[in-house]
């Protein structure tokens, strides 16, 4: 169960962490980031593997550089939503 909200934390802080290198407003306040942290690790994982310091199971800088791409391309679509209307 520790391990849960650690995890969870941890997603948050990357999730902070990505939006702020990007400077885009990640919609969906602090759920929104925690999103942004766990997809982000997966894409980061994916793309650059996992090197660096590891902590609940993320490695931080792929999780991180993961976390900044998906909230810039979030950032994007709902930019491109919002000019739609």
């Amino acid at each position: 169960m520790l391990g849960l909200v650690i995890s969870i934390v941890m997603a948050i802080i990357i999730g902070f962490i990505g939006d702020a290198l990007v400077r885009s407003d990640m919609p969906g306040g602090i759920i929104g980031s925690m999103v942004a942290g766990f997809v982000g690790a997966w894409i980061g994982h994916f793309l650059f593997g996992s090197f660096g310091p590891a902590i609940a199971g993320f490695a931080i800088i792929p999780a991180i550089l993961g976390a900044a791409i998906f909230v810039f391309l979030v950032g994007l679509l709902f930019k491109g939503m919002s000019k739609a209307r």
